[in-house]
């Protein structure tokens, strides 16, 4: 599988709403939709799963598209957050790191 890596190292070929988006498949939104409703305690709607990843043009899933970590690299001119110097230190990618640990790998793997 291709690896697409967000601006904080996530794998966005990985994420169902890309794949849900990508594929046009109802099923997959209405089954993401769900998951990620018990999974982050919000009221999340099938038609909410919309994503073509937060460095491609194009729709944005709500969080994406209001995502500080992807707003301060834009603003630094960054591809993702492997290209800034403070990435370790960092306070805004701090919480992505610590509990997906495959995000530093990744950015550390396209720089």
């Amino acid at each position: 599988m291709e690896k697409y890596v967000a601006c904080c190292g996530i794998d966005c070929a990985t994420c169902d709403a890309r794949k849900a988006t990508i594929a046009n498949d109802q099923e997959l939104r209405v089954k993401t939709a769900e998951s990620w409703s018990i999974q982050f305690s919000a009221e999340i709607m099938p038609d909410m799963i919309n994503c073509t990843g937060c460095r491609e043009e194009g729709v944005k899933f709500s969080h994406c598209s209001e995502c500080e970590i992807r707003k301060c690299a834009r603003s630094k001119g960054f591809n993702t957050c492997g290209d800034c110097s403070e990435l370790e230190q960092c306070a805004t990618i701090g919480n992505i790191l610590q509990f997906v640990p495959d995000a530093l790998t990744n950015l550390r793997s396209i720089n």
